[in-house]
């Protein structure tokens, strides 16, 4: 176990400083060739590099010993025929999208914890609240956010349960949100658009995937390939729309109050 372990950890080890030479090779080149200065705290900045190291080993030995498996795993379970229609339907192969509602209940819960446990999301949503100064909620925008990836996950499993073509959602989600565009406030889009990236990090990322391609491989004519992949994508548009929509919404909340109150100030007035 012990030394099944330390292979492993090895060889994980020697491709993440592979995969990280190229980012210290650039921040040094633009150190000393072209900034030509003395690294700030040259110590702090090399304990900071092995922490990164070392946690990104161990993150991506996560993956591959659990979440990768638990997602691919309760894809399986959830498609079970036994389990989606009790054994009796899917005996004369009548299983339909239908049958399929635990997967999209999975989905939505899957999607909603997730990203309100991913830390990019988190640092986003304080700057924006220290920014604005309180204008933004931070746990307000996470949860605004978790809601849309949330509702993106269930669509495309929804997707891929069908098979009906990726191309067609994706095009329908950006026609809603260019239209929710002209209407939003406009303090509120570009932190909407940041939005969509910021949910595709470490948290969200492998366990979609996993739960993408673990249900593509469960489903009878389904591809993980083809069908398996694109629930990402529904991760990064939906969070748009329920920004947007979390703005207009808030807005429109405050100017009720304002009126509500000029209402009530008119009457004491009377």
């Amino acid at each position: 176990m012990i030394e099944e372990f330390a292979g492993r950890f090895g060889e994980t080890l020697v491709t993440t400083l592979r995969d990280v030479a190229p980012i210290i090779a650039v921040l040094g080149f633009f150190q000393f060739a072209v900034l030509r200065g003395p690294v700030a705290n040259p110590y702090r900045v090399l304990r900071g590099f092995i922490y990164v190291i070392l946690g990104m080993v161990l993150f991506l030995m996560g993956l591959e010993e659990a979440i990768f498996p638990l997602g691919e795993v309760m894809a399986s379970q959830l498609t079970d025929p036994g389990f989606v229609s009790n054994g009796v339907e899917a005996l004369n192969g009548a299983v339909n999208w239908a049958d399929y509602v635990w997967v999209y209940v999975f989905a939505f819960a899957i999607g909603l914890s997730t990203t309100l446990a991913e830390p990019a999301l988190i640092a986003v949503g304080m700057k924006a609240e220290r920014i604005s100064g309180g204008a933004i909620s931070a746990w307000g925008l996470r949860v605004a956010v978790s809601i849309g990836v949330a509702g993106g996950v269930m669509v495309g499993c929804f997707r891929i349960v069908t098979g009906t073509d990726l191309w067609m959602y994706i095009i329908a989600a950006y026609v809603v949100v260019i239209l929710q565009t002209f209407f939003a406030p406009r303090m509120i889009i570009p932190l909407a658009y940041d939005s969509g990236g910021v949910t595709t990090s470490t948290v969200t990322v492998p366990l979609l995937a996993a739960l993408g391609i673990g249900l593509a491989s469960s489903i009878p004519g389904r591809s993980p390939l083809i069908d398996g992949f694109g629930l990402i994508a529904f991760a990064s548009v939906f969070p748009i729309m329920s920004v947007m929509a979390y703005a207009w919404f808030s807005e429109f909340v405050a100017k009720r109050q304002v009126v509500a109150r000029f209402v009530e100030e008119e009457e004491d007035a009377l």
